[in-house]
């Protein structure tokens, strides 16, 4: 095949262009052309995906971790939901463990879509301390957990993803405004979820490696185009690239992507859509959502109140991972994840 020219410029405006709701993002194209850009531009480009209404696909996703002791924890963890071992495998004082169990005790608290019209409702008076919230969130709690497993294994640390997809559901609460509750719960707790694992690779430098294997395989196809005088199969490819077929394939399936993405035209000006006006309301809704937390922080210790206004970016910042947080604090990862479990329990009692 005759490799057109892609380029990598403006990554995050490209992928917003290109985009268009319903539609599936391969991770490695994501990661690939997010490759060298900042913090906030990773961050930058999740949130336009999603207010785009764009779901992004992991299936590609490489396997990786930011060191071995994670990379052997994050085994452990898609060996024991395989296994439906979780949590009594874990040993007693394990974070995970302890969240899993304090969950368990949780006594029902009503129904979900019986819950809807009242959240609805408390949104559309701004009732920011109406009880409802935290009815719907503690009913959503075990299907957080739930689809946590789905991830588990995939380079975040499940009691993470748990805290990601409950942070992001909670902000997401003060923004339902009608349709399918469960629905709108699964979708925020996944992009809450996928956000944490997008960022967590960029920082371990899987874009850079997606990055090279495309520019590997431009090289290869096009050497081999000039020494075989004909396109040559993907089996051809895979041989002089030194991977198998099933990778080659995954390559070529990338290399595709982002010539897709390079086709893309500027949009025309238009006026705002009914779907950016809701995304205002969400605006909105969300600074309301930051300014209830702040007050609930006023609870908590000092310490443990900064530990949180880290982790989730609360003070305008981009939310850290605990290993970042852990290097502000003079903590350990492990240490993080406990502290911030325990401080989100006591907020939950508030």
């Amino acid at each position: 095949m005759n490799m057109m020219e892609f380029t990598f410029d403006d990554p995050v405006q490209i992928l917003l262009d290109a985009c268009h709701a319903g539609e599936r993002l391969p991770v490695s194209e994501l990661l690939a052309r997010l490759d060298g850009e900042s913090d906030e531009s990773i961050y930058e480009a999740l949130e336009g995906l999603e207010a785009k209404g764009v779901a992004i696909s992991l299936e590609d996703l490489p396997v990786f971790a930011v060191d071995s002791q994670t990379h052997v924890r994050l085994r452990r963890e898609a060996q024991l939901v395989a296994e439906k071992a979780l949590p009594g495998a874990l040993e007693e004082n394990d974070p995970l463990r302890l969240y899993l169990e304090e969950l368990a005790l949780l006594p029902a608290c009503g129904d979900l879509p019986v819950l809807a019209d009242a959240l609805q409702e408390a949104n559309r008076k701004e009732d920011s301390e109406n009880p409802v919230y935290m009815q719907v969130m503690n009913l959503c709690l075990s299907r957080v957990v739930e689809l946590a497993e789905s991830y588990a294994g995939k380079g975040v640390l499940m009691l993470d993803l748990i805290q990601e997809g409950s942070m992001h559901l909670w902000q997401k609460l003060f923004a339902y405004t009608q349709g399918d509750l469960e629905a709108f719960r699964d979708r925020a707790i996944h992009s809450g979820m996928v956000s944490a694992v997008v960022v967590q690779a960029h920082a371990a430098g899987v874009g850079q490696k997606l990055r090279q294997a495309l520019e590997d395989y431009r090289g290869v196809d096009e050497q081999l185009l000039t020494e075989l005088g004909r396109n040559p199969t993907l089996e051809e490819i895979a041989e002089a690239m030194h991977i198998t077929p099933a990778q080659a394939a995954v390559v070529a399936d990338m290399v595709q992507n982002a010539r897709n993405l390079n086709r893309v035209k500027q949009p025309e000006e238009t006026q705002d859509t009914p779907e950016e006006a809701e995304q205002a309301v969400e605006d909105t809704a969300y600074f309301q959502m930051r300014q209830r937390i702040m007050e609930l922080l006023s609870n908590l210790s000092e310490a443990d109140a900064k530990l949180l206004t880290l982790r989730y970016g609360l003070e305008g910042g981009a939310p850290m991972t605990p290993q970042q947080v852990g290097a502000k604090l003079g903590l350990t990862p492990e240490e993080v994840v406990a502290r911030e479990a325990a401080a989100l329990s006591q907020l939950r009692t508030k």
